[in-house]
Parts: structure tokens; sequence; C-alpha cells
């Protein structure tokens, strides 16, 4: 399916709830393979590494240039990851129409694996690259590290949402409400 016809492909809630996209899924069934191209899981990782960066290089930033600890610090950064990388989708829900509760559940659902997964494998890479904790704000090592473990954390979680939009969740929630 190529990305114009994915787009126009009609993604709405059966009665039982679940994400029914028309004309894939038999009777009983959760549709398995509908839209859980790797372009679609590419898009969805994109949106989420967006706000995690935004609120990781933040965090990071704050805490380094107040000379913040190393555990405050990466507290700071995911705090602040999850913060922007559940804003983006928020926001997005509450302009298709969706009241903030509603978006709220939407974002929680479709972002929270996603960006747990990115966190996880990020924060890993930088606290296992030699000096990197230590680095500060002008080291070429610092930056380095940050956006080496951006590089590695979008590599892990795509195939991880390719999965989940598989199977009617993650990422897969939100396009019903585009």
């Amino acid at each position: 399916m190529d990305d114009s016809s994915e787009r126009r492909h009609a993604a709405g809630r059966g009665r039982s709830g679940r994400i029914v996209y028309a004309g894939h899924t038999r009777h009983g069934e959760t549709p398995a393979h509908v839209g859980a191209t790797w372009g679609t899981a590419v898009r969805a990782t994109l949106h989420c590494l967006t706000g995690c960066a935004i609120g990781e290089i933040l965090g990071m930033v704050i805490g380094t240039a107040l000379a913040w600890g190393n555990v405050q610090t990466m507290v700071l950064a995911i705090t602040l990851a999850f913060l922007f990388g559940y804003s983006f989708t928020l926001f997005a829900v509450v302009r298709s129409g969706l009241t903030l509760k509603a978006a709220v559940k939407v974002a929680l659902a479709a972002d929270t694996v996603s960006i747990a997964v990115m966190e996880l494998v990020d924060n890993a890479v930088i606290a296992l690259t030699p000096g990197a904790m230590d680095a500060h704000l002008g080291d070429g090592l610092f930056w380095a590290a940050l956006l080496g473990g951006f590089a590695v954390a979008f590599a892990v979680t795509t195939p991880i949402n390719k999965w989940m939009i598989g199977r009617g969740k993650g990422h897969a929630v939100v396009h019903a409400h585009h």
C-alpha cells in the first residue's frame, strides 16, 4: 500500500471499542497487518522521537548547565522526554475534536511503550558510553553520545512500533482521530 492510499484508508472504532480498519478485518479478528507498513512505523517512531529528543536534550542541557549530578540530570531529561513526547500526540488529537480527558487517554495508549523503549535505549547508550555522563555541553562526546543514543533508540523502537501498530495498539489508536 503506498503512502497516499494508506492515508485514505478508513479507520474507526467498532462496537466493541477496538479499532476497526475498513475492509481488513474478519468477524471476531483483530486487524493483524493493517497499517503496519515500515513507512507507518518509521513515521510513528519519528513523531515519538521528535518529542522525546526535545525533552531529552532540554533536560540534559539544563542539568549539565546547572552542574547537577548524573541522576538528577537523567531524571529531568526522562521526565521532559515523556512530557514532550505525550504533548505532541495530545495536541494533535485535541485539535481533531477530542476532549482533553479523552486525548490524554489516547496519548498514553499511543506513546507509552514507544517513549519508554526509546528512553531506556537512549539513556543506556549514554550511560554506557565512557565519559559521556561527565561530558560538558561544549564537548563533542556529550553530543555524540546523545545523538548516537537517539539513532540506536530509533532503530530499536521502529520494529516495536510496527509490531504494535499491526495489532491495533500504540500509534494505531491515534489514526482513528486524524
